[in-house]
């Protein structure tokens, strides 16, 4: 992150929307919302130039959608993460987003303390984002379509050691470091370490990019 606050930029067709969201990040000490845009198309160019941490990002918009901006924003290699705005936690086109490179999904009617919390949790990179509600939606779209791959550079789960196979699995099942190194009984460190080293072997971008791996490479079968 860059200084002492998370720069955060919001993206959505509707001005209420923006401006709501605004009021309530800017109300926060640690977060500044640096800027605002109607489209992808404005959302990509406005990521270059204000360089924020976060991106909330709606999908449905004119001229370009979220899940392509999302893309173009990722493929472009810059330091912010994207959080998915949707109106309903089983949107087919919020999977697309996490596929194209979204760190997680939050709903529109979250509240100020979730939004907030929302935003802290992306820019960290440090755990999912609703595990319980972004494992179910992996779920159904893995069972949706078998053996699709969406991340990664297709390097094969075998290039994992056993620990870094464990490790992927209780990302994917929702689990926070604290929560794994608890179920492995090993230093929270060391779980960190792990994490990095998968994410570096399979091309990752983060922890959401993680799972869905997990669900596609049928690490994990949804029930």
């Amino acid at each position: 992150m860059s200084g002492t606050s998370i720069r955060v930029l919001i993206v959505d067709d509707q001005m209420m929307v923006r401006e709501g969201f605004s009021v309530l990040l800017n109300a926060q000490r640690d977060i500044e919302v640096v800027g605002e845009a109607v489209d992808g198309r404005e959302a990509v160019a406005k990521v270059r130039e204000l360089r924020p941490d976060v991106v909330l990002m709606d999908i449905r918009m004119p001229e370009m959608n979220g899940i392509e901006a999302t893309r173009k924003i990722v493929a472009a290699e810059t330091e912010a993460r994207v959080l998915v705005l949707t109106t309903f936690d089983l949107d087919e086109y919020v999977y697309q987003a996490l596929r194209a490179g979204a760190s997680g999904f939050l709903l529109k009617d979250a509240s100020a303390r979730q939004l907030a919390e929302g935003v802290r949790v992306v820019a960290s990179g440090d755990a999912l984002l609703a595990p319980s509600v972004t494992r179910r939606l992996i779920t159904e779209f893995a069972r949706a379509a078998p053996g699709r791959r969406g991340v990664g550079t297709g390097v094969q789960v075998e290039e994992l050691t056993d620990r870094e196979t464990e490790v992927l699995i209780l990302i994917a099942q929702g689990l926070s470091n604290a929560e794994i190194a608890d179920r492995l009984v090993v230093a929270e460190s060391t779980i960190k370490t792990h994490v990095s080293r998968v994410l570096v072997k399979l091309g990752l971008r983060d922890r959401t990019q993680a799972a869905v791996y997990a669900y596609e490479s049928r690490l994990i079968t949804p029930s």
